[in-house]
């Protein structure tokens, strides 16, 4: 027999196995009869025909079905093997040799026998079989060509995917006995099968199978491609779509803590990026955002799905406030539902010493995802397949946050599983949060003056509010901000003349000296310190474009320390003209002063009598 090897098309075909079968009557009477005695088998190998398409080694046009084991097949597309994946077969009906004579010849061929069981009239129910489209009944049994058995099945199908595929598999498990999983080269089988036809469906998945193979008749045996021989062991290549949920991590500043944020607090596009930058005591918001994968059949439904989230030790989640909603779209702007923590579709942990929060869907979450038929028209997924799944929550970022480029990342890992719960994929994202500070040095021209009396006010510009900090050994952090002068704190040098205030965000300041030590001047204009954020460089493991902040004093560049985290300034005074002290010369002069008013103030009033009497 002449081999064929262009066996590939049966990936795409739902029906691949026994849709090409010679099941039609042939016009001859030597057609091959076949053998009671000999038992049958059935090989199947699975491939991510998805990334073998994506890379060219398989074309849809290029291949047909045989039911014939093909070592070409097998080494072309060895390394798209899927591993994991388990069919459940059934056998349904008798498959039995047919001689009649039609329209004067006589032709013999196959036809299969369903009988009136529960098992039967299930697979028959699901794809819309009645007895009216029977070949023939003889003692209560139903005979149908393969024609008919295919063209239902895939009306069916085309009719109502996901439905009929439920329907399939439940019967299918129900009475069908499963085969091993596919190994690490795609294959699995079954030996010693009696002849029949078998209905196959695929009752567990690993987690990268996106969409699930179409149920398909298998005949065993089945006939050669031209017809004159009967194959006992037959070996299918069905077609599954392979694929990942995508998920990404951004943050932003709270519009809350200074204005900077104009949109609401659930605009998916307002503010949000990779990197933030935000003062130490400010909100920060997160949102995940996560295209679930294709479900089609309940072989493909998720059995988990869960976020651990962590953060470095300079932010806090606030906690109690984790919001998941669903989008149709990858845009976010069709939403479906919306579930907060009281929902019990999800349960949030959190775990202080890790500093880390797991969020999980839960079997009532799951089951929503899976099942819900609020999103779908068509046929073919079901659930929230394919729709976009968005978490946020907000954090607080703290005076143990990093400073300068050492930023403060959070990371993101997603869990999730399919029907196979031995396989399982993780997705990472992460994203960075930024924050600055400032070392003022104060100084004396003299080097006299007493620094402890000297006294300054910080003004956020671009937010047009001024700082609020409070101090720990030594060090001010930034806590908060405020409109009203009078609260601002009031920030005063060590005794080695240094303030340091810590945790800024990328903003532009004025620093003002509202009091200094006795005989200087206070400084005529507020220093302006602008820090800008620039791009540098790429994270390793989200590939965000992270940041570093170059800054001016006074419109001049400022070379910043420790690793870009902190703009040095110093402030110089120098002495004024105080009024004259109290004793020796000044109270000479004050003296001499008030002698001579004394007498031109006598001299006046002698001089106005004088003039008076001589009148």
């Amino acid at each position: 027999m002449k081999k064929i090897h262009r066996v590939l098309a049966l990936l795409l075909v739902a029906l691949m196995a026994f849709g090409l079968m010679t099941t039609a009557f042939a016009a001859t009477d030597s057609a091959p009869t076949i053998d009671p005695r000999k038992k049958a088998s059935l090989s199947i190998y699975k491939y991510d025909i998805t990334k073998a398409g994506t890379e060219g080694a398989w074309d849809a046009e290029s291949y047909v079905s045989t039911g014939l084991h093909d070592d070409a097949v097998v080494d072309k597309l060895a390394k798209y093997a899927i591993q994991g994946v388990e069919f459940t077969y059934l056998r349904v009906a008798d498959i039995a040799m047919n001689n009649e004579v039609v329209d004067g010849q006589r032709q013999v061929g196959v036809l299969y026998g369903f009988d009136s069981s529960d098992r039967s009239n299930a697979v028959l129910s699901a794809i819309g079989l009645t007895g009216a489209d029977a070949h023939k009944t003889e003692g209560g049994v139903n005979y149908y060509t393969s024609d008919v058995l295919n063209n239902k099945l895939s009306t069916a199908l085309t009719a109502n995917a996901t439905t009929v595929k439920n329907a399939l598999e439940t019967a299918v498990k129900n009475g069908g006995a499963a085969m091993t999983e596919t190994d690490a080269t795609g294959h699995t089988s079954a030996s010693n099968m009696e002849q029949g036809l078998y209905l196959v469906v695929e009752t567990r998945v690993p987690e990268n199978v996106t969409s699930t193979c179409n149920p398909f008749f298998v005949s065993l045996p089945m006939t050669t491609i031209d017809g004159t021989a009967w194959n006992y062991d037959v070996t299918v290549y069905p077609k599954n779509q392979t694929g990942n949920p995508t998920l990404d991590k951004t943050v932003r500043e709270d519009k809350n803590s200074t204005g900077k944020n104009n949109g609401n607090l659930t605009d998916i596009k307002d503010g949000y990026e990779h990197t933030a930058t935000a003062s130490v005591g400010d909100t920060v918001d997160y949102q995940i955002i996560s295209t679930l994968p294709t479900i089609t059949s309940k072989a493909s439904s998720l059995s988990e799905y869960t976020y651990v989230d962590t953060m470095s030790k300079g932010i806090r989640y606030n906690k109690n406030d984790v919001v998941i909603e669903f989008f149709k779209g990858t845009g976010c702007t069709d939403k479906i539902a919306t579930w907060d923590e009281s929902s019990g579709k999800f349960a949030v942990a959190y775990d202080d010493a890790a500093n880390t929060m797991t969020i999980r869907m839960t079997e009532s979450g799951l089951s929503e995802i899976n099942e819900a038929a609020t999103v779908y028209t068509d046929s073919v997924k079901r659930g929230y397949s394919d729709c976009t799944m968005r978490l946020t929550y907000a954090a607080t970022l703290t005076a143990d946050a990093q400073m300068g480029d050492t930023d403060n990342p959070n990371e993101v890992e997603l869990t999730w599983r399919r029907t196979n719960n031995t396989y399982f994929d993780t997705l990472k994202d992460c994203c960075h949060v930024y924050t600055y500070g400032i070392d003022v040095l104060k100084q004396f021209s003299d080097n006299g003056g007493n620094v402890r009396n000297v006294k300054f006010r910080l003004h956020n510009d671009t937010d047009d509010c001024y700082i609020i900090a409070e101090q720990k050994d030594g060090v001010y952090y930034a806590k908060g901000l405020t409109a009203k002068k009078s609260d601002a704190t009031t920030f005063i040098p060590n005794a080695q003349g240094h303030i340091v205030v810590k945790g800024l965000e990328d903003d532009a300041y004025s620093l003002t000296e509202i009091a200094t030590d006795k005989g200087y001047v206070l400084l005529k204009d507020a220093v302006k310190i602008v820090i800008k954020t620039a791009e540098n460089g790429t994270c390793e493991r989200c590939g965000a474009t992270l940041l570093t902040a170059p800054a001016t004093v006074n419109s001049k560049d400022a070379s910043m320390t420790e690793g870009n985290a902190i703009v040095p300034l110093t402030v110089v005074n120098n002495p004024g003209f105080d009024l004259p002290k109290t004793g020796g010369y000044g109270t000479w002069m004050f003296t001499i002063g008030g002698v001579a008013l004394l007498g031109a103030a006598a001299f006046i009033v002698i001089r106005s009598r004088k003039h008076k009497n001589e009148q």
